[in-house]
């Protein structure tokens, strides 16, 4: 603004004369260019003042010394010539000097012009990632929102199942509360059952008692008038009395008192109406509730094993069964094998000539096999199941001929007894029965602290194994527990040998126990061997025939035989079994031992 002033100043004191009319003309005009230039260079500045102030102060500047040299130039042009000269060589130099400025000032305009692009791509950049991160921040509020909303909705099911867990464990205390009523219930109504079976029993064993007495009496009245009363015998109906009988005569009759027991010695005991009322006595004595027969009851003699043989080999490895094999037996003439498993039935093997082949197979357990025992007769069956029962066969019916019920659980054992038509079974539910097989009722309860895994029979007493580290003798004549011996851990099984002298306890501390009977002191002895181990809670072990050995399957699948004298192992027969072995069989004869496991083998061994 100074320099558009000091140029209106120059121009008002222009020299006086005819010619100024034509400057004031220019003057006027280079005021309204002067002017519109500074008004728009207000307006600039107005807009860019911060980004251009630099420029237009040196643009200023320029414009004023480019009016100074105009006024100069026209002051020139009006002097005389002779001045001239002298001022030109100053205003070229003046001129160059302004040229040269102006050029400084066109490139710093220039600089200050690629300053500012280079800032507006910066910031164009910024603005771009300024967009950038309000559109991230916009999703992740969204996100955010949603995110929210789906815990919200999250715990409102939480609280719908948290309310639903809390009715269904209502429900279930309501459940279990119920269940122990109906186990109370169940064990009040199998308590009463069983009360009512004994009282059933009692009274049943009062009425044979009576009826037996009433029997006898009746008899004995019947012989007492039969004695008293005269009986005529022929010559051709009686044994010859006079001294001419001949010796083929008297040969018979000796043969026939040698084999007929007579019961009286009176001549009135071969009456017809005598014989035929004892004969009806002993048929109204087997009509009665008995499920044996006439020659179930004859006794077979039961031929002895002189020296048991050790086993060396193998003769036959067969599938016995569909599923693992839990049992076997052989009989007492030692030509039949019975096997029982978890396919519910029992099958019978004939062993001829070192191999066995199969002869028939008897159902009627609804569940596995855990225990087998021949009669003594070997015509009948015994075996216990997990039905909670136990069954009896006879070995020409595959049906079964009594099921012995009224365990509340598995029966893990089931043997016969010594009397005649009595068979003892233990059970899980901690109690030995007695049955009496001609009525087919339980006769004989013991309850026991323990789970009983296995049982044997003696003279007038049982012993059984128990879970509790302990094998009871109990006294079938006085329904007690007499004897308790320790066993090295839980008892699996046990066995007896043939004079009832010895006693084999297999145990789950891999150990075989052998103890005395005979003896106060009960003299035990312990087996063990490197490599043994009892592979389940119902591993069977056995005495062979003679007492001399003991053999007992293991969980690698081999027998191990040890000398029951010398506590030495005897041999190990390895090789053929996959699986644990569950039970070990030797044969009365001494000739052959039977292996099983629980992969449906069975191996038949021998030493030929």
């Amino acid at each position: 603004m100074a320099a558009v002033t000091d140029n209106t100043r120059g121009d008002m004191t222009d020299p006086p004369g005819g010619r100024s009319s034509a400057p004031r003309a220019g003057s006027r005009s280079t005021e309204t260019w002067k002017r519109e230039i500074i008004r728009q260079l207000k307006h600039r500045d107005r807009n860019q003042h911060a980004m251009y102030q630099d420029l237009i102060r040196f643009y200023t500047q320029l414009l004023e010394k480019s009016s100074m040299a105009k006024g100069i130039l026209s002051c020139t042009s009006r002097r005389p010539s002779s001045d001239s000269s002298n001022s030109l060589s100053s205003l070229l130099h003046q001129n160059n000097q302004l040229k040269k400025t102006t050029g400084e000032l066109a490139y710093q305009v220039v600089e200050l012009q690629q300053q500012i692009k280079i800032k507006e791509c910066v910031l164009e950049e910024q603005h771009a990632s300024l967009s950038e991160a309000e559109r991230l921040w916009t999703g992740a509020f969204n996100a955010r929102q949603e995110l929210q909303e789906r815990v919200a909705q999250v715990q409102e099911e939480n609280t719908a199942l948290k309310a639903e867990y809390d009715a269904l464990l209502q429900r279930q205390s309501q459940a279990e509360a119920e269940l122990r009523e109906g186990k109370v219930r169940g064990g009040h109504l199998l308590e009463d059952m069983i009360h009512m079976k004994q009282q059933a029993a009692a009274r049943m064993n009062n009425r044979n008692e009576r009826r037996s007495r009433a029997r006898e009496a009746h008899l004995q009245k019947e012989l007492q008038s039969a004695a008293r009363s005269k009986v005529t015998i022929d010559s051709c109906s009686s044994a010859p009395t006079s001294r001419s009988t001949s010796p083929k005569s008297e040969e018979q009759n000796e043969s026939n008192e040698r084999g007929h027991t007579r019961l009286f010695r009176s001549a009135s005991a071969t009456s017809p109406r005598i014989l035929s009322s004892i004969r009806e006595l002993f048929h109204r004595k087997r009509r009665g509730h008995s499920v044996c027969s006439q020659e179930e009851d004859l006794m077979i003699p039961v031929g002895f094993c002189l020296s048991a043989r050790v086993p060396a080999r193998a003769r036959q490895v067969l599938e016995a069964h569909e599923q693992g094999i839990n049992a076997v037996r052989f009989s007492s003439s030692s030509d039949l094998l019975a096997t029982g498993g978890t396919d519910r039935v029992i099958k019978l093997w004939e062993v001829r000539g070192g191999s066995l082949s199969h002869r028939a197979t008897l159902d009627g357990s609804t569940e596995g096999i855990t225990c087998i025992d021949f009669d003594p007769a070997g015509s009948r069956i015994l075996a216990a199941s997990y039905d909670k029962s136990a069954l009896l066969w006879r070995l020409d019916n595959s049906v079964p001929k009594l099921t012995l019920t009224g365990h509340s659980r598995k029966v893990t054992a089931a043997r016969f007894s010594t009397l005649l038509h009595q068979v003892v079974t233990g059970s899980a539910d901690r109690t030995i029965r007695l049955w009496d097989l001609q009525r087919a009722a339980c006769v004989q309860v013991s309850e026991v602290a323990s789970f009983c895994s296995d049982l044997v029979c003696s003279e007038n007493c049982i012993i059984s194994g128990h879970f509790d580290c302990k094998i009871r003798v109990w006294d079938t004549r006085t329904v007690g527990c007499v004897q308790e011996l320790p066993a090295q851990g839980k008892v699996t099984s046990l066995d007896i040998s043939s004079d009832h002298r010895q006693l084999l306890s297999c145990c789950r501390d891999d150990c075989l126990q052998l103890v005395e009977l005979r003896r106060r002191s009960n003299e035990r002895m312990c087996f063990r061997a490197e490599g043994f181990k009892c592979g389940s809670d119902s591993t069977k072990a056995v005495i062979s025939p003679d007492g001399c050995f003991l053999a007992a399957g293991s969980a690698d699948g081999a027998v191990y035989i040890w000398n029951a004298s010398t506590g030495n192992l005897e041999t190990r027969l390895p090789d053929k079994h996959s699986s644990s072995i569950s039970a070990v069989a030797w044969s009365l004869s001494g000739e052959y031992v039977v292996s099983v496991d629980k992969s449906r083998l069975a191996v038949l061994w021998s030493d030929f």
